[in-house]
């Protein structure tokens, strides 16, 4: 479906000078649906080498982008384990985001007008189709290890399934190969909120901003954890009966957020996560879906990790026929996968 469609490649240098993958032709969507055009913000560190056998291609998380340097630092870069002296780094804005590649904030090229709400539903499978796109115009044939955590190991999964000849060896962090009830009921929460903000829906770039907000606020309290909070926000003065530290933290993430994210987005890519299942189209059992990847994976688990717990990676560990599993102590919860990059390069070392 995808090799059929003819496609080109333009470098259009923004503001961050990224480089952007430009498809004329629809993209089929996994609902039913088609984006006519499709643009993928993207950035490489390091070279190809003559055998084009050192891929290491990086999937990100909800609201991260392509400049994996940027947001995995001490893994990723220079000097660290993932090194573009060594390696040929490839990371990919996904669709549905805001930083780059096609999403609600651009313009529909059959209507010209932004998206913004009419942005049609897509899911991993999807952004997974198009990043495929991009590997094919980038003369990429195999990638020696294909890499995410959280969000980004969704991605992972799903083009291990998709193109099996293609992805040699995988690393899992923080991640699981179907959705689960308790991520399904967060993410509701959160859009909730987005939902309750008046502007939402209006057709602005700043519709939905408060409730996006709260959105972060709720997210955080599962990317962290009680330990967490209690260590770093807790309050000396017991006098205090307003202005609490840990409100001041939520507030601060939140405005954080909104001044560089998009409410439109964060619903859409909420959506997308919630329908994220290796079984789906393909029999449903997801365990005779996880048997059928046979490339060796390096699963890492958080012990403090609620939103997506170590029970998750062991599932996987236990279908998965050439998975290997380790469990990291961190009090950072979901979060530790960016955070503890001292434990993960010490345990991933050996293996790659």
């Amino acid at each position: 479906m995808y090799a059929a469609h003819a496609f080109i490649l333009q470098l259009k240098h923004g503001n961050n000078s990224m480089p952007t993958f430009c498809y004329n032709r629809p993209l089929l969507l996994e609902n039913g649906k088609e984006l006519p055009g499709l643009e993928i913000a993207y950035q490489t560190y390091g070279t190809l080498n003559e055998a084009k056998n050192n891929v290491i291609w990086i999937c990100h998380a909800l609201t991260a982008n392509a400049e994996v340097t940027d947001w995995w630092k001490g893994l990723v870069g220079e000097h660290c384990l993932i090194d573009p002296n060594k390696y040929f780094i490839v990371c990919a804005n996904i669709i549905g985001s805001c930083y780059g590649s096609t999403g609600p904030a651009n313009v529909n090229p059959i209507t010209g007008k932004v998206y913004y709400s009419d942005f049609p539903q897509v899911t991993i499978r999807d952004m997974v189709a198009a990043h495929i796109l991009l590997r094919k115009q980038l003369g990429i044939d195999a990638i020696y290890l294909l890499m995410g955590g959280s969000m980004g190991g969704y991605q992972v999964l799903e083009w291990a399934v998709m193109e099996p000849a293609v992805i040699q060896k995988m690393f899992l962090i923080a991640t699981s190969p179907s959705e689960s009830a308790w991520g399904v009921a967060v993410h509701t929460a959160q859009r909730l909120a987005i939902e309750a903000d008046q502007s939402w829906k209006d057709h602005t770039s700043t519709a939905g901003a408060r409730g996006l907000k709260a959105a972060r606020a709720i997210g955080m309290l599962t990317y962290r954890n009680y330990t967490t909070f209690q260590e770093k926000q807790t309050d000396p003065d017991p006098e205090k009966i307003d202005n609490f530290k840990a409100s001041s933290y939520l507030n601060y993430q939140g405005d954080k957020l909104v001044k560089r994210f998009n409410a439109y987005s964060y619903w859409l890519l909420t959506k997308a996560m919630d329908s994220h299942h290796l079984g789906r189209g393909r029999g449903g059992n997801l365990i005779e879906v996880l048997k059928t990847i046979q490339q060796p994976a390096f699963i890492i688990g958080i012990n403090s990790d609620i939103l997506c717990p170590l029970d998750e990676q062991q599932f996987m560990a236990d279908h998965m026929p050439n998975a290997e599993l380790y469990a990291i102590d961190s009090t950072y919860g979901h979060d530790g996968f960016i955070i503890e990059t001292q434990q993960i390069t010490a345990l991933l070392k050996d293996w790659i």
